[in-house]
């Protein structure tokens, strides 16, 4: 668990905000749209559903300009389209709505902005939900401890979604075959950061480690037998599911770059790894060669019962943190050692076969 998780509580949040009375309205219509084959179907179940929910890019606009005229402003002064915003917005509010509508018949259930999810408590058996991006999916994953988790998108026709393989109207049934164990799951390897001082931090696509701002990282890293000091922009620690994510950019912009400058790049660079790959990679960003830091150990394979040993020499700004989530991260500063391997705990993907 992460540091934040020690301090976690139960808690959670209302339906996402701003959706006013016209959304409890329309929820209640969806509600009664289902009709009775719904509530026969979904009768009041034991175990509790969990939404995960976001908030839209319009919505964050409003937290931070207070008035859709202020956001408009903003935005036309950038030339970006407001519009766009209010479509994606009226798009989410309606996949919530359908989904709200038929989490009141099922039952027990709760909805958790994604903003709260450290501190968030999942109880053994939930069944939890993600209304979002595949970001979402993947940051909610790493609370997990081998709940199902269903991906929903709101969106299909802005969303590709990956990791969202049901929309909101698919919703009631697939919340069925999860209850009753008939729908299908894929597992899913989680990195784990620990630290010397007892700290933990899971990740579902990626471990980032190096400095909080934009400096070099010093540290000295070993693994299998090999150490060297190294001076860097940091590491990325990527798993099966994050490996077409960001350590896909970096050893693209890599082999770009040795191509451009005439250094041959090995055919076997990279390939993605399976979702449930027991092994994690690793890559070091823009590492610097100096009197005194080396190069050698810039990329690689962490395997089973191996791990990676990262010892901090970074008096300050040294962070560690998971699935692009820079808020919820652990202080990784000299004096600290960090043990980088797979994680015990698996995540549960509900897919469709």
């Amino acid at each position: 668990m992460s540091a934040q998780d020690d301090r976690r509580a139960a808690g959670g949040v209302p339906a996402a905000p701003g959706r006013g009375a016209a959304g409890s309205d329309a929820s209640a219509k969806t509600a009664s749209a289902i009709g009775t084959h719904s509530a026969a179907s979904l009768t009041l179940a034991e175990r509790k559903v969990v939404l995960v929910t976001r908030r839209t890019r319009l919505q964050d606009l409003l937290v931070r300009h207070h008035t859709l005229a202020q956001a408009r402003f903003y935005l036309e002064h950038l030339g970006a389209d407001l519009d766009d915003y209010i479509r994606e917005d009226a798009a989410y509010a309606r996949s919530l709505v359908t989904a709200t509508a038929v989490l009141r018949i099922w039952g027990r259930h709760q909805i958790v902005d994604r903003a709260f999810l450290p501190n968030f408590v999942f109880a053994p058996d939930d069944i939890v939900v993600a209304l979002g991006q595949d970001g979402l999916v993947a940051n909610t994953l790493k609370y997990l401890r081998g709940q199902p988790l269903v991906g929903v998108n709101p969106d299909p026709e802005r969303w590709d979604g990956a990791l969202l393989p049901f929309v909101p109207e698919e919703l009631e049934d697939t919340l069925s075959r999860v209850a009753s164990s008939r729908s299908p799951t894929r597992s899913v390897t989680l990195a784990r950061a620990r630290l010397s001082d007892g700290q933990e931090l899971l990740a579902a696509n990626d471990l980032f480690i190096g400095p909080k701002s934009h400096t070099s990282a010093l540290y000295e890293i070993e693994i299998d037998g090999r150490r060297e000091l190294q001076s860097s922009s940091g590491l990325i620690v990527s798993t099966g599911l994050g490996s077409t994510a960001w350590l896909r950019s970096v050893v693209t912009g890599s082999v770009a770059i040795a191509a451009a400058t005439g250094h041959a790049a090995p055919d076997d660079a990279w390939h993605p790894m399976a979702w449930d790959a027991p092994a994690l990679t690793f890559a070091v960003r823009e590492p610097f060669p100096s009197k005194t830091t080396g190069t050698a150990i810039s990329y690689g394979r962490i395997e089973p019962h191996s791990a990676l040993h990262i010892r901090s020499r970074m008096p300050e700004h040294g962070v560690i943190f998971s699935d692009g989530i820079e808020s919820d991260f652990l202080r990784f500063v000299s004096g600290l050692e960090a043990t980088i391997e797979t994680a015990e705990v698996k995540g549960c993907l509900v897919t469709r076969a």
